[in-house]
């Protein structure tokens, strides 16, 4: 059986999380904080960063969009990607932007963790990126029911596990009430057992981080 290692408001992590849910993918989970000490994280991968897909022959790959490419040419039934080339650049284009939102949350989630010692100017330079980031989702999105095409695919996961973090570790952003038809689409997407099942929360982090 496969094994994912994961953190609990990793986004990175939720999206392969509900991708092998929709394939219907049986799997463990093997959930951890990679900063603290005795985490098993960096044994399967050397960069020590989530999430990490433990191959059955106990191999493992890591990095989420790879391990999604993955599932994808491994696991063909209940495609993610769509055949037409358009629809499927559209969607790895929405999980970069997707993706890019939560690498700025979470520099200044950490910046953040610096106290007196943070950068003022360089919070303030992630900041611009999660809010023109957002609303750029909000425009490509629009008034949609699924982010590209007809049907729920890599995009929706992408986009959906984003906004789900930004409730997580940036809630002072209201981008519900600055762009209402992308919250409703969020909160569509929230009603997908796959998405119900993978709710991400906080962690406590109990090692000190350098």
């Amino acid at each position: 059986m496969l094994r994912l290692i994961s953190a609990t408001p990793s986004p990175y992590a939720r999206k392969v999380r509900i991708a092998l849910i929709e394939k219907n993918i049986p799997f463990e989970l093997i959930t951890e904080v990679p900063w603290n000490q005795g985490a098993i994280t960096e044994q399967h991968n050397p960069l020590a960063k989530l999430p990490v897909l433990i191959l059955e022959d106990g191999s493992s790959i890591f990095d989420s969009r790879f391990i999604l490419e993955y599932l994808e040419l491994i696991y063909p039934q209940t495609p993610l990607l769509f055949s037409d080339v358009p629809e499927r650049l559209m969607a790895k284009k929405l999980e970069v932007l997707a993706d890019g939102i939560c690498d700025a949350v979470v520099l200044v989630f950490f910046e953040r963790m610096r106290g007196d010692n943070a950068s003022a100017e360089w919070t303030a330079r992630q900041v611009h990126k999660i809010e023109a980031g957002v609303c750029e989702l909000a425009r490509l999105v629009e008034q949609s029911q699924f982010a590209v095409g007809n049907k729920f695919g890599l995009a929706d996961i992408a986009v959906g596990s984003a906004l789900g973090y930004l409730k997580v570790r940036y809630k002072e952003f209201d981008w519900q009430n600055l762009y209402p038809a992308l919250a409703n689409y969020s909160t569509k997407l929230e009603r997908r057992p796959s998405f119900q099942q993978t709710q991400p929360y906080p962690q406590t982090i109990s090692d000190k981080v350098v």
